[in-house]
């Protein structure tokens, strides 16, 4: 039995991570969520998300992605029908750790006036010149 034969405890096919991560063009489509290989290439053009979603996590472990968007339990089965294998447990460890983000997160939060405040400013510069303009009139 070869290496590509081998399967995990549910049955499911075992696939490498060189094998997943070649599969990231518009004729095959494959990526990774919580070590489950899902072959979502029929589903590029249905995604409500749009295709672009799954094509920048093609090839790659899109378990972060998936569960930020908060996918419904409707999402959820449709996606257990597009399960092919599992991640060889091998390669697992070579998958990133989704607590690397955090980190970058925290610095983010500082800047919260960036995303909030300048736009609030400038929208109230441009209500006070808009005012002063019809003022005039």
């Amino acid at each position: 039995m070869g290496e590509s034969e081998e399967r995990s405890p549910d049955g499911l096919k075992y696939y490498r991570l060189s094998e997943v991560e070649e599969q990231n063009t518009f004729k095959s489509t494959w990526i990774i969520i919580h070590n489950k290989v899902y072959d979502v290439t029929k589903f590029l053009e249905e995604h409500p998300g749009g295709e672009e979603v799954l094509r920048e996590q093609a090839g790659g472990n899109a378990t972060e992605s998936f569960e930020d968007v908060g996918h419904s339990t409707d999402a959820r089965e449709m996606a257990a029908d597009m399960v092919i294998g599992e991640l060889h447990p091998e390669d697992v460890a070579k998958l990133p750790k989704p607590m690397d983000t955090p980190l970058t997160t925290l610095k983010d939060d500082s800047s919260w006036w960036t995303n909030w405040l300048i736009p609030a400013l400038a929208a109230c510069i441009v209500m006070l010149m808009y005012r002063l303009y019809n003022s005039e009139e």
